[in-house]
């Protein structure tokens, strides 16, 4: 008669009891929890953060914008000064150099300035190989006895590993009236000791010559910024012409 009871007891204290999955679900989903509140206040702290750099960040685009704004200005005033002083400076020297050379105080190289008895026929490249850069310094202009008018452009060579490079051109120069003239250059340049001078006269008889008194090659091309020659290439050898033709500017002190 106590086994039917036992066994009833037995099936309701079973019953009662929380199965083992379920205690182990409850566990996970109270860590879950945890993690999930952990994640959810990281979150809003890094919003947080986010938000403080942003309008840092716009603190720092701000400053730069006034910052940029001061450059430009400042380099915008620099470059009106240095504007002025050059134009100063080269007004300065645009009038020493007409004063030197009205005054006749300017330094020639080149063949003595005289009507000659020759001219050409056709457009030359002349190269004084009698006539070098004796010092250092700066050619502002070239003069010459013209025979008439026409165009040129003033040369200068450099020799290099046993040739004559052309290290500078000047630009077209126009020869507006016969007879002795001297013509500034728009730029000056600077020249070395021993330096060569050339002379492209695209205008056939611009100026006149004569033979056995210089040293004056020729070629029958012009030659561009960089191009060479060697002098053994150039014609004229036995000619020995002398044309009246040079330049002029200031050198230095020997």
């Amino acid at each position: 008669m106590y086994r039917p009871l036992f066994l009833a007891l037995a099936v309701l204290v079973s019953s009662c009891q929380t199965p083992p999955d379920l205690q182990t679900l409850k566990a996970d989903k109270d860590k879950l929890q945890q993690q999930l509140d952990t994640a959810t206040d990281t979150i809003g702290k890094l919003e947080a953060e986010r938000v403080l750099l942003n309008q840092q960040l716009d603190e720092l685009n701000r400053v730069v914008a006034v910052l940029g704004q001061e450059k430009s200005s400042r380099v915008t005033e620099s470059t009106n000064l240095r504007g002025q002083v050059r134009q100063f400076v080269q007004s300065r020297i645009d009038s020493l150099k007409d004063f030197l050379l009205a005054s006749n105080l300017v330094d020639y190289i080149g063949g003595e300035l005289v009507e000659r008895s020759v001219v050409d026929d056709k457009a030359l490249l002349l190269i004084d190989l009698n006539n070098s850069v004796p010092r250092d310094g700066t050619l502002t202009g070239v003069a010459g006895y013209f025979h008439g008018t026409g165009q040129l452009t003033v040369k200068v060579l450099r020799a290099i590993d046993g040739r004559l490079v052309v290290v500078w051109s000047s630009q077209a120069i126009e020869v507006t009236q016969s007879g002795l003239q001297r013509l500034s250059f728009p730029v000056s340049v600077g020249v070395e000791r021993g330096d060569r001078l050339g002379f492209y006269l695209s205008s056939p008889g611009l100026v006149s010559f004569d033979t056995g008194t210089g040293n004056t090659r020729y070629l029958t091309r012009d030659l561009a910024v960089g191009d060479s020659v060697k002098t053994s290439n150039l014609q004229g050898e036995k000619d020995k012409r002398a044309y009246s033709l040079g330049v002029f500017g200031l050198l230095n002190a020997e």
